[in-house]
C-alpha cells in the first residue's frame, strides 16, 4: 500500500519508495532508536533528566524523519529522471532542509518561550541539530544506495537464471510435430495450417522474457494448442479432461509453466502405453493460492525417467526463484498413476501494482 501511487519507471533509482507504509514504518522505527541514543548518549547529564529529555526528543527527532519522508515521497517522480548521484545529493540537501524547518519550528514554539532571545545559543542550537542531521542521513543515504546495487545485481543474476532455464524449454516433440506436418499437408491441409500456427505459438512463448508474465487463460491455451498438435501424431490414444473452470483466467503467470508437465505426461505416460490413456488437468484456488494438478496413466516399464526429472527440476527451480517459499512442485505416484501437483500465488496486475 502506498500513500502517493508512483511512477512505474523508478525501478533504477535508489532510493527506496518512502511512500509505502511498510517503509515509513521502517523509518519511524529507525528515527526512535536515534532519538535513544541521543538522548542517553551524554555520560555528563544525570540519568532521571536523560529520561525526562526523551520523550522531547522523540518528538522531534519522529518529525526530522517523516517530515524526510513526505518530502521524498512527493519529490520522487522528479527524481526517477536523474541519475543516482544527482538525486543522493538533492536527497541530502532536502533532508538538511527539513532538519532546519523543524529545528526552526521547535525552537521558535518550544525552546523560546519563558526565555530571553540568545542568538547565539540559537545558532548553536541550529547548527548541533543540523550536524547531528548529517551525520545520520549521510550513512542511511549511501546504505541505501549500495541495497540498490546489490539488489540489482542480484536481479540481474536471477533474470540471467530464469532465462537461461526457460532457454532450455524447447519441446522434444518438434522433430516429431514437423514430421507430422508433413504427412497433414496435402491430405488435411487445414490441420496442418493449424498445427504449424499452434507450434510457432509455443516457440514463440518459449523465446519470451524469462520474467515476463501472461494471463493463466492464456497458458492453458498454449497447454490446449501442445495437446492438439500431439493429438495429431497419438490419435484416440491421447485423451484428455479438463476440469479448470473455477480458475481465474486473470492471474500472472510465467509463459511455458505448465507446459512442459503436459510434455512429460505425454512422453513418459501416454506413448509408452499400446493403448494410450488419459491426461487428467484439475485446477483449484483455495486462500490466495491456485493449485493445478495433472494426472497421467504410468508405465512402470518406462525408460524415460531422467528426462522427466531434468523437467521437474527445471519447473522447481523456476518455480523458486519467481515466488520463493510460495510456489512448488510436488509429485506423487501409485501403481497405475503420475500425478504432478504445482501451487503458486494467485497474483493478478492489480496485485503486483499494490505490492512495488
Amino acid at each position: 500500500m502506498r500513500l502517493i501511487p508512483q511512477p512505474k519507471n523508478c525501478d533504477d533509482l535508489f532510493l527506496p519508495d518512502l511512500c509505502a507504509l511498510h517503509m515509513v514504518f521502517v523509518v519511524v522505527i529507525i528515527a526512535e532508536l536515534a532519538a535513544f541514543v541521543i538522548a542517553l548518549a551524554p555520560l555528563d547529564t544525570p540519568i532521571t533528566q536523560r529520561w525526562e529529555s526523551l520523550g522531547m526528543i522523540s518528538l522531534y527527532v519522529q518529525w526530522c524523519a517523516l517530515g524526510s519522508c513526505t518530502v521524498l515521497c512527493i519529490v520522487r517522480p522528479w527524481l526517477c529522471g536523474m541519475s543516482n548521484i544527482r538525486a543522493g545529493i538533492i536527497s541530502y540537501v532536502l533532508i538538511l532542509l527539513v532538519i532546519i524547518g523543524v529545528t526552526e519550528l521547535a525552537y521558535w514554539l518550544v525552546y523560546r518561550v519563558g526565555y530571553e532571545y540568545s542568538l547565539n545559543w540559537h545558532w548553536q542550537f541550529l547548527a548541533r541539530n543540523v550536524a547531528i542531521g548529517a551525520l545520520i542521513s549521510g550513512p542511511i543515504l549511501r546504505y541505501f544506495y549500495v541495497q540498490n546495487q546489490w539488489r540489482r545485481k542480484v536481479q540481474a543474476e536471477s533474470e540471467a537464471r530464469l532465462q537461461a532455464l526457460q532457454s532450455r524449454i524447447r519441446p522434444h516433440f518438434l522433430f516429431n510435430s514437423m514430421n507430422t506436418i508433413a504427412s497433414l499437408v496435402h491430405a488435411e491441409p487445414e490441420q496442418a495450417e493449424a498445427a504449424v500456427e499452434n507450434l510457432a505459438d509455443l516457440f514463440r512463448a518459449s523465446l519470451s522474457d524469462a520474467r515476463a508474465r501472461i494471463p493463466l487463460e492464456e497458458e492453458l491455451a498454449l497447454c490446449r494448442h501442445y495437446l492438439e498438435i500431439e493429438a495429431l501424431r497419438l490419435g484416440d490414444r491421447l485423451q484428455q479432461q479438463w476440469r479448470v473452470e473455477v480458475l481465474p483466467a486473470d492471474a500472472l503467470v510465467p509463459p511455458l509453466l505448465l507446459q512442459p508437465l503436459l510434455e512429460n505426461a505425454v512422453y513418459h505416460g501416454i506413448e509408452p502405453l499400446t493403448d494410450g490413456g488419459t491426461i487428467e488437468i484439475d485446477g483449484n484456488l483455495q486462500d490466495g493460492v491456485i493449485e493445478i494438478r495433472i494426472r497421467n496413466p504410468l508405465n512402470s516399464q518406462s525408460t524415460r525417467s531422467q528426462g522427466n526429472r531434468i523437467a521437474l527440476d527445471n519447473i522447481r527451480q523456476r518455480l523458486a526463484a519467481l515466488y520463493g517459499k510460495q510456489g512448488n512442485l510436488h509429485v506423487d505416484s501409485d501403481e497405475h498413476h503420475y500425478t504432478t501437483t504445482i501451487r503458486f500465488p494467485f497474483q493478478t496486475t492489480a496485485h503486483e501494482d499494490s505490492d512495488r
